[in-house]
């Protein structure tokens, strides 16, 4: 998982959903596990 100051680039990745947990935003995505991400 990569911890990026803006994750712009990765939600526009097809399958990638956008995820709030614990005050932060996650990148998550089922087609290509390699672009997870978190931002916070």
């Amino acid at each position: 998982m990569k911890v990026r100051a803006s994750i712009r680039s990765l939600k526009n990745q097809p399958g990638s959903q956008l995820v709030r947990r614990r005050g932060r935003i996650f990148v998550i995505n089922k087609k290509n596990p390699r672009l997870k991400a978190r931002q916070g």
